[in-house]
């Protein structure tokens, strides 16, 4: 019996995207000849594998039952058939995708695009906005690499930590209260970065145990916009200091919150299916080099 092993390629980018389109999508194919590679994946394994509910699709109790098998036999495939030859920066050409919040791209874009023009001319770098989630853009293959502050809990991801920053209040020099004590900080308004528009966050949760609140006087889904409000009136944002610090004008600064704080690690991860990517591992590397700060 001859067996189409193209067929779990397809029917790994069905189970993920729940629809004939967005598989077709992802493995650059036309939705027609999407549509009949499922009916052939339907004819070979005797079940419908997605079914119509209302305007979506949802996957057979058979699907969900073999999707994770699924998916692990299909990276497995792909890591067997990378090659693990070096690669030569200044002869690759490609595109990676990057994913990561407005903090980390200030400070990862400045250095890496000169370490690119030197190195790396033909590399281009797509840079998407932080998701929702997290490794569900990776498995599909939407995004090369991320860099968030948790490490995806799939076991076909991989990820390092590559280093953890400390939590700072950032506000104007002419404040007229002292944030570094409860009382000043607390009697700031605040601008809250959150790009689900969250009013309430760690911060809140250190003040409770101050028996202290504060007002929230903004939520901005960017530090760049709570920089521009905190510029413009005597308010206080709260961000990581190392990756914030090299982004501020003269006229605001850090200040040392009135307590400690969990620290923010930043996390690099990817999956699984690119360990054995040479130019993966060489754009993992020079991130690396980049981001972290001197000891």
């Amino acid at each position: 019996m001859h067996v189409d092993l193209n067929l779990l390629t397809a029917l790994d980018a069905l189970l993920d995207e729940r629809s004939v389109s967005g598989a077709a999508d992802r493995l650059h194919l036309s939705q027609p000849a999407m549509s009949r590679t499922l009916s052939r994946i339907r004819q070979a394994t005797g079940d419908e594998i997605l079914v119509r509910s209302g305007r979506q699709m949802l996957p057979t109790p058979y699907a969900e039952e073999v999707r994770e098998e699924v998916h692990r036999l299909v990276t497995r495939a792909q890591s067997v058939l990378t090659p693990s030859a070096e690669v030569d920066p200044a002869t690759l050409e490609r595109t990676f995708t990057l994913q990561c919040n407005d903090v980390v791209a200030g400070a990862l874009l400045p250095r890496l695009a000169a370490a690119l023009a030197d190195t790396a001319p033909g590399v281009c770098l797509r840079l998407l906005a932080e998701g929702a989630t997290t490794a569900d853009e990776l498995r599909r293959g939407r995004v090369d690499i991320q860099i968030g502050d948790t490490a995806p809990d799939h076991a076909d991801t991989r990820s390092t930590t590559l280093f953890s920053d400390r939590l700072a209040a950032v506000g104007r020099r002419d404040l007229p209260h002292d944030p570094t004590t409860w009382d000043g900080f607390a009697s700031l308004a605040h601008v809250v970065v959150s790009r689900r528009g969250r009013t309430r966050d760690r911060i809140d949760d250190l003040l409770d145990t101050q028996h202290r609140r504060r007002h929230v006087a903004f939520t901005v889904p960017t530090l760049a916009l709570a920089l521009g409000a905190v510029a413009a009136h005597p308010l206080l944002t709260v961000a990581p200091e190392t990756l914030t610090g090299h982004v501020l004008p003269a006229h605001l600064r850090t200040y040392p919150l009135p307590g400690p704080t969990p620290p923010v690690p930043a996390v690099l991860a990817w999956h699984a299916r690119h360990d054995r990517d040479a130019a993966h591992h060489w754009l993992r590397g020079l991130i690396t080099t980049t981001l972290t700060p001197a000891p």
